[in-house]
Order: C-alpha cells, then structure tokens, then sequence
C-alpha cells in the first residue's frame, strides 16, 4: 500500500452553514412534530421553543417522542447559540434512549462549536456512525473536521471525501477537499 502525506491548506469553518443537525421524525400531529418541523426547519423562536417545552411536559409525549423531542429541542438551543443548553438536551436524551445516534451526533456537533476542539466530539461522531445515523454524511464530515482539529490529517480527508461520497449533491465536504493537498509521503 502507497504512503500518502495529507496538509490542510487552511482551517475548517467549524461546521458553519450547510452543515445543519439532524432532526429525529416524529409522526403525527403533535406538539412533538410541531418542535420537530422547527428543528428541520432551523427556526429557532421563542414561539418554536415554546411547542417543544409542551412536548416535554410530564405526560405529554412519551418513549421515542420524548426523546425525539429532547434531540429537536437541543438544536434549536444551539441554533441560538446556547451549546450548554443543548448539550444538556442531548444528554437526556442519550440518558433515555442510549441508542439515539442523532443524540450523539448533535451533541458532537454542539461541542465542537462551543469548545472548537474535537477531542471530546470524535467519539460521539464514531458512535453515531455505529449506530446508523440518519445523517451519514454529516456525521462522517463532523468527524472529519474533529480530525483535523485533533491534528490528524489523514484521518479527517479519508472521513470529508467518505462524506462527499455518500452525498455528492452537499458542497460543502467537495469544497472541504479542495482545501487538502495529497502527495507520495516520502
């Protein structure tokens, strides 16, 4: 097998625009779709808060909802830029339901943005690509950059091109490429 030598000509933006979270479906017509439709959506309103605070009162949704709607509340706190309160979200949610992988791919997400390091994310993104992630690409792209961040080149360009290759039609890990150069290592 032939050695490659990886360098990043610049840093990654911090998985800026394009790299949006993943949501957890929730069917049907309650409070827990309605904060659902708003994470997938990005609209991060008190209005929209308010819906997934109802969806999370005792009794009022339950089992995969209930966690559906702990993940879809955490990202609206972090598209309002509380990383805090949207870790704390997608801990609960993780602490209800420990196979939830889009739990463990925002909560990934939120940390690197509040923290800009990857050490503590790269591990959430590895699970939530064990876990079958609804958001392959995106996980696969997080981790890249969580790499890169750690200062393992290698390992974020094979992770950003495995991103591109799985969904060709997002730009953002394409662009990400063009950033690297590879060449024989000597």
């Amino acid at each position: 097998m032939r050695k490659i030598a990886i360098t990043a000509a610049a840093a990654t933006a911090l998985l800026g625009a394009g790299a949006a979270s993943a949501a957890v479906t929730v069917i049907g017509g309650s409070a827990a779709r309605s904060c659902y439709e708003s994470a997938e959506r990005e609209n991060a309103s008190d209005s929209a808060l308010r819906t997934c605070n109802t969806a999370l009162e005792p009794g009022v949704s339950l089992g995969h909802e209930r966690v559906a709607s702990f993940v879809n509340r955490g990202i609206l706190y972090f598209y309002r830029g509380q990383y805090d309160r949207a870790i704390e979200d997608f801990d609960t949610a993780i602490a209800l339901d420990p196979q939830e992988p889009e739990a463990f791919l925002n909560k990934g997400v939120a940390l690197m943005r509040r923290d800009n390091s990857g050490q503590q994310a790269l591990p959430l993104f590895s699970m939530a690509i064990e876990m079958g992630t609804e958001e392959e690409a995106l996980a696969y792209y997080a981790r890249g950059v969580a790499n890169e961040l750690n200062g393992d080149l290698t390992a974020a360009y094979y992770d950003i091109q495995r991103a591109s290759q799985i969904a060709p039609e997002w730009d953002v890990p394409s662009r990400d490429l063009a950033r690297f150069i590879v060449r024989p290592a000597n």
